[in-house]
């Protein structure tokens, strides 16, 4: 092991050691208290992080007839919300508890419901919006049971305490491994969840927010190889630890004979529909990603 790499080792362990003593305190304290407490550290130690930078960057390609105050409210909105996500984990079963009268209001809850009977795979898709951990808890009261494919932290201790908040069998690293386990899973007819937001290098141009950004084109190639329904699935945080879920009927998809040109065409779609959410409620989406080319 070299000199840079126990150094790293090193500090992904203090990493994993401040994330572990500040769940721990969240677990404590009740569900408000806990989100409070991440939304007051994440506004106030956030908007100072070097990361910040990049998510201004990204506010000026994206949204640039916002003033610069404007961004700044936006920043500060997303490290609340940032903060807020990671001191809920401890707290997801209980947030997710109900859907009557809980803290999660659902819409179009039917339409899971059918998903989980139709006999065909599905797809729930959605973006790093509000609490987008509180999704995949809710399918379970439908009976519904998902795949998950996430990108992996690059800190596996950090990884390991998150895929335990998760409590989630069927959990999937983003990658050729967890593709092809996805794969699978979507062959059999099964169902999964999917953030597709991200940013993917050897991905396709598709346009976001008027520029094109290299996006991930799997969830179009699963849907077109497999007849896999597409499900659009917002989340909104309305107050504190209070959310709104949307489900979205499922996407008509193009058949033109054309695999290429169908699935981009479902991807400039998807695109779109983020789109339209991230606008609505800036504040809570996930600015930090590297969405744009430099």
């Amino acid at each position: 092991m070299t000199e840079r790499s126990r150094g790293r080792r090193i500090a992904y362990f203090g990493q994993a050691v401040v994330l572990a003593i500040f769940l721990a305190i969240c677990r404590i304290l009740p569900i408000d208290w806990a989100s409070g407490f991440g939304g007051f550290l994440g506004r106030t130690i956030g908007p100072f992080m070097g990361q910040s930078r990049k998510a201004n960057r990204n506010l000026a390609r994206a949204l640039p007839e916002l003033s610069p105050e404007r961004n700044r409210q936006i920043i500060k909105g997303m490290w609340d919300n940032l903060g807020r996500v990671i001191a809920e984990y401890p707290h997801l079963p209980c947030i997710c508890a109900r859907l009557e009268g809980g803290r999660v209001e659902i819409e179009g809850l039917d339409i899971i419901r059918a998903l989980a009977t139709d006999g065909k795979p599905g797809i729930l898709f959605g973006a790093h919006l509000a609490n987008w951990e509180v999704q995949p808890f809710i399918a379970r009261h439908t009976g519904l049971e998902l795949g998950l494919i996430y990108r992996a932290p690059n800190n596996e201790w950090v990884d390991g305490l998150l895929r335990r908040l998760r409590d989630t069998p069927l959990l999937f690293r983003k990658g050729q491994e967890g593709a092809k386990a996805l794969y699978s899973l979507l062959r059999r007819g099964g169902h999964a969840a999917m953030l597709v937001d991200q940013k993917m290098n050897d991905g396709i141009p598709v346009p976001f927010f008027g520029r094109d950004a290299m996006t991930a084109p799997a969830i179009a190639q699963f849907a077109v190889r497999l007849g896999c329904v597409l499900v659009p699935v917002r989340t909104e945080r309305l107050n504190g630890a209070r959310f709104r879920i949307t489900v979205y009927p499922p996407l008509e998809l193009p058949s033109t004979g054309d695999r290429t040109a169908d699935e981009r065409a479902i991807m400039v779609g998807i695109n779109a529909t983020l789109e339209g959410w991230i606008r609505a409620k800036p504040e809570q989406w996930l600015w930090l990603h590297r969405r744009w080319p430099d």
